[in-house]
C-alpha cells in the first residue's frame, strides 16, 4: 500500500471513530443529565417537597439522598441485565433501549405530585422512578464505553475511550445550568412549586435527539467476530456467571479501582452543595460555581485519557487516588472563605484529581475481559461498587456534618477510600497498548485449558 493510501485509510478510520464517539457521547450526555438532575434536585428540592418536615433541614436532605441511593442499588442489576443483552444481541441494541427507559422515568418524575398532595405515595413513586433510572444507567455505561473502546486503536484507546467519560460532566453541566436558570429566573416559591419540573420535562427533547443519533452507529468488527464464534461453537460463553467464574480478579480489581473515584466525585459535586448551603452560600451561586467546574472537568478527562496512553494506566490512576486523599483537607477550608473564586478553585482541583482516575477506566476495564463477556464484566465491576461508594458518599458525609458540625470525618472517609483504591491500582496489570484480539486469543487458550480458569 502506498503512503498516500495508508494515510487515507487512517483518516477514514479516524473519521468513523469520531462518529462512534459522538454517538456514544450524545446518549451518555442525556442519561447522565437525567441521573445528575436528580442529585441536584435531591439537595435543593426533594427534601422539602417529597418528605415530611422534622425541624432539621438536613433530615430532609438525607432522606432525599437515600432515594438518590436507590438509583445506585439498581445500577448493578441494570449492568447484569443489559450486560447479558449487550454481549448476546449487541451494544447498539442495549444503548437504544436504555436511553428510552431513563428518559421516560425522568419525564414522569417531573409530573409527580408532592407529599402535600398525595402523602407518602409521593416518595414511593419517586423511589420507583429512581430505581428505573438506575436500572437504565447500569446498562448504559458499559455499552457506551465499549462501543468506543472496541473501535479504538490499541495505542490510543485510553484517549478515545475517555470521551464517553467526558460526556458525564457535560450531562451534569446541563442539569446544573437548567436548574440554575430556573432558580434564577423564578421566585423561590415558584421554583419549588413547578420550576424544577421543567428541567425534568426537557429530558424528552434530548432523549429523542440522542436516540436518533444512536440509530446510526455500527457494532465493532471485533464484537461481530466474537458473536459469530459463539454462534458457531454453541458455547455457553457470555453472561455474569461466566465472567465471575473465569475472571474474578478483573471484577474485584475494577471494583477496588472505583471506590475512591466514585466517593470523591459525589463528595465534590453533591455533598459540596449541602456543605456550602450550610455555610449560607446562596443556592444560585452554588449552582453557578458548579457549572464552571464541570466545564473544566470536561477538559480534564480526555487530557487524562491521553496521559494514560503516554505513561501508562497504573501511574496515572495511582496519582489520582493519592491526590484525592488530600482534597478535603484544603477544600473545606477554601469553602469556608465563602469567596466564589476560591470555592470554584477547590471544586475544580477535586475534579482534576477525579479525572486522573475516571478517564482511564473504560480502557482499563475493557482490557481486563475478552470480547465475548466484556459488557458483562465491565458492567459488573463498575456498577456494584456504586452501591456502597457513590450512593452512600453524600449520605455519610451529610450525616457526619449533622452529627459533628464539621468536615474532619469526611476527610478521614476520603482517606480510607483512597487507601482501598491505591491497593487495587498496585494490584492491577498494566495494559497500556494491549491488543483486544490478543486478549481474545488468550481467552480461547484458557478455555482450552480449564486449569487456568480464575487467573
Amino acid at each position: 500500500m502506498s503512503p498516500t493510501s495508508a494515510a487515507h485509510g487512517r483518516s477514514a478510520n479516524q473519521s468513523g471513530l469520531k462518529r462512534i464517539v459522538s454517538a456514544s457521547m450524545a446518549g451518555t450526555v442525556v442519561e447522565w443529565y437525567d441521573f445528575f438532575l436528580y442529585a441536584s434536585a435531591a439537595a435543593l428540592v426533594f427534601g422539602t417537597q417529597f418528605f415530611p418536615k422534622t425541624g432539621n433541614p438536613l433530615d430532609g436532605v438525607i432522606a432525599a439522598f437515600l432515594t438518590y441511593a436507590v438509583g445506585f442499588v439498581a445500577r448493578p442489576l441494570g449492568g447484569v441485565v443489559f450486560g447479558h443483552l449487550g454481549d448476546k444481541l449487541g451494544r447498539k441494541y442495549t444503548l437504544q433501549l436504555t436511553i428510552v427507559l431513563i428518559g421516560v422515568a425522568t419525564v414522569l418524575m417531573g409530573c409527580l405530585p408532592t407529599i402535600n398532595q398525595i402523602g407518602y405515595w409521593a416518595p414511593v413513586l419517586l423511589v420507583t422512578l429512581r430505581f428505573v433510572q438506575g436500572l437504565a444507567l447500569g446498562g448504559e455505561w458499559g455499552g457506551a464505553v465499549l462501543l468506543v473502546a472496541e473501535h479504538s486503536p490499541n495505542e490510543s484507546r485510553g484517549f478515545w475511550a475517555s470521551w464517553p467519560q467526558a460526556a458525564v460532566p457535560v450531562g451534569n453541566l446541563l442539569a446544573t445550568v437548567v436548574l440554575f436558570a430556573m432558580s434564577s429566573l423564578l421566585p423561590s416559591e415558584a421554583f419549588l412549586s413547578w420550576g424544577w419540573r421543567v428541567a425534568f420535562w426537557l429530558s424528552a427533547v434530548v432523549v429523542v435527539v440522542g436516540y436518533f443519533i444512536r440509530t446510526r452507529i455500527t457494532e465493532a468488527p471485533i464484537f461481530e467476530e466474537a458473536r459469530q464464534e459463539v454462534a458457531e461453537t454453541k458455547a455457553v460463553s457470555y453472561g455474569i456467571g461466566e465472567v465471575v467464574r473465569q475472571y474474578p480478579r478483573g471484577i474485584l480489581t475494577a471494583m477496588g479501582l472505583r471506590v475512591a473515584e466514585n466517593i470523591l466525585y459525589y463528595i465534590v459535586v453533591s455533598f459540596s452543595i449541602v456543605y456550602l448551603a450550610s455555610l449560607q452560600v446562596d443556592t444560585k451561586q452554588i449552582l453557578g460555581l458548579l457549572a464552571i467546574a464541570h466545564v473544566f472537568h470536561f477538559v480534564f478527562v480526555p487530557l487524562a485519557g491521553r496521559l494514560s496512553d503516554a505513561v501508562g494506566r497504573r501511574p496515572v490512576y495511582l496519582t489520582g487516588a493519592l491526590l484525592g486523599a488530600t482534597w478535603g483537607f484544603f477544600a473545606f477550608p477554601m469553602f469556608g472563605t465563602k469567596n466564589p473564586p476560591v470555592i470554584v478553585l477547590a471544586i475544580v482541583i477535586g475534579l482534576a484529581f477525579h479525572a486522573l482516575m475516571y478517564a482511564g477506566q473504560p480502557a482499563i476495564m475493557a482490557e481486563m475481559f475478552p470480547t465475548r463477556m466484556r459488557y458483562s464484566g465491565v458492567s459488573l465491576g463498575y456498577q456494584v461498587t456504586s452501591i456502597f461508594a457513590g450512593s452512600l458518599a453524600p449520605i455519610i458525609a451529610t450525616q457526619i456534618l449533622k452529627e459533628t458540625g464539621g468536615y474532619m470525618g469526611v476527610n478521614i472517609y476520603l482517606l480510607i477510600a483512597s487507601a482501598i483504591t491505591v491497593a487495587a491500582a498496585l494490584a492491577m496489570r498494566e495494559t497500556r497498548g494491549a491488543s483486544l484480539r490478543e486478549i481474545d486469543a488468550t481467552d480461547r487458550a484458557k478455555r482450552a485449558n480449564p486449569a487456568e480458569v480464575g487467573a
